[in-house]
């Protein structure tokens, strides 16, 4: 499947709620997830994206902490259709970034432990419980969901937002 273009902030459908996958439609849920799997691994460091953010408004979110040095204890590649947060517990102050927003960075409180009710690929029901960063990762792309940004969740916007770091090579001054 194709790598598609990461939809960026202040593009009008990141503020959008995404509308529910008929369960039965397997072939609509797995080109969207293919689609959300491959462009989310076509970006280096990477560990989730959601359907809204490659134009598909509706509720499908794919998360994979393997190799991460904050992926101990996560369960791989997990991609939820119509996931639901039944219960969380804990709360947590951590960095997040956004492929959406990528020039940015923030401090986000969220919950360290969740309990999660959606479909699989396959519409089966799934309940997924997750903690720490893996927890973080998920709570994080349900939100673009409901066209929720990370940037809606912090406290300040003057002492919780950053230049997000660049990476890669030194660039001469």
């Amino acid at each position: 499947m194709p790598v598609r273009e990461v939809l960026r902030f202040p593009h009008p459908a990141l503020k959008r709620t995404a509308a529910a996958l008929d369960p039965g439609d397997l072939e609509t849920i797995a080109r969207v997830a293919a689609d959300v799997v491959d462009t989310m691994r076509s970006s280096p460091g990477c560990v989730g994206l959601a359907a809204p953010q490659i134009a598909e408004e509706v509720r499908l979110v794919a998360v994979d902490l393997t190799g991460h040095r904050k992926g101990e204890g996560a369960q791989g590649l997990l991609v939820l259709v119509n996931p639901r947060v039944t219960s969380a517990s804990g709360a947590e102050v951590g960095r997040e970034g956004c492929l959406s927003i990528p020039d940015l960075t923030a401090n986000v409180r969220r919950a360290t432990e969740v309990s999660i009710d959606a479909l699989d690929t396959e519409g089966r029901p799934v309940v997924v419980e997750s903690a720490a960063f893996e927890a973080r990762c998920l709570l994080h792309e349900m939100d673009h969901l409901d066209g929720i940004l990370f940037l809606d969740r912090v406290d300040s916007l003057r002492t919780d937002v950053f230049p997000r770091k660049q990476r890669g090579p030194a660039r001469p001054t």
